[in-house]
């Protein structure tokens, strides 16, 4: 039998109740990682786990809330107390956030998406590089297409903001990181068939500043005609966080079925 790609490695996943990051860290303990979930809500968490039990595997649930710096802290350091190590970060935790023209979109609702897109993302690194210095490791950051190669998202110009910082943020770490054996790569999914569209909330005014872009019936997905699905993404990621990527870093990898290229 073939060793598992991920065999003895401890990995973190935030946001792992749902979407990419639910099927990541069923990918990733199928693998043999040992999972750890980082969920504001731990219910849904808790739902992954159960899965990721049943076939055997590992997990454990921390309540937490990236827009929260202690207690993303206070997660790294219950994971390497109950585990003695860390090995993988995936910082997929975030939200679409207020979809608004720039003129109405308050600076809460921008202040909202930047805290929890963009510091979450960074704290959740910074409280994860002291851990990964003692033998290195991979952190693979959830972009965007948008922000990206794709700005046709109109009202979305908070969300696309973080996504680009995000990706600028991922080359800045991977190359002050290197020195210690730290990988660190994004991944820019385009349409995925996920529940963020819950954390979506377009104000009433968006219409005005629209344009319309209408595509024949499934031309907006060339490669399936249809959107992607968690898992085509977890296997990227997957790809990232194994050894089978160890000279692979500082590089954002597009999951998109060719879809930004035509936008």
């Amino acid at each position: 039998m073939a060793e598992q790609r991920l065999q003895g490695k401890i990995a973190v996943v935030s946001g792992g109740g749902s979407g990419i990051g639910k099927a990541t860290a069923i990918r990733f303990a199928e693998q043999g990682a040992k999972v750890v979930m980082l969920d504001r809500t731990p219910k849904h968490a808790e739902e992954t786990k159960a899965i990721i039990e049943q076939a055997g595997g590992e997990a454990l649930v921390l309540e937490c809330d990236i827009s929260k710096p202690d207690m993303i802290q206070q997660g790294f350091a219950k994971v390497v107390e109950t585990y003695g190590k860390l090995d993988i970060v995936f910082a997929n935790a975030g939200i679409n956030g207020t979809m608004a023209p720039i003129e109405t979109l308050e600076l809460e609702e921008w202040d909202r998406t930047m805290n929890i897109n963009l510091r979450g993302t960074f704290a959740t690194v910074k409280y994860a590089v002291p851990y990964l210095k003692e033998r290195g490791g991979s952190i693979i950051i959830t972009s965007s297409i948008n922000g990206n190669r794709t700005f046709s998202g109109i009202g979305f110009s908070a969300y696309a903001s973080t996504k680009a910082a995000q990706v600028a943020f991922m080359k800045m770490a991977a190359l002050e990181l290197a020195r210690y054996k730290i990988r660190v790569n994004a991944i820019c999914p385009g349409a995925i068939d996920t529940e963020i569209d819950d954390n979506t909330y377009p104000s009433e005014d968006l219409k005005q500043v629209q344009i319309p872009v209408e595509f024949p019936k499934g031309g907006e997905h060339p490669l399936e005609d249809v959107p992607g699905e968690p898992e085509q993404v977890a296997n990227l990621v997957l790809f990232l966080a194994s050894d089978e990527s160890s000279h692979v870093s500082g590089t954002e990898i597009y999951v998109d079925g060719a879809e930004s290229l035509l936008r």
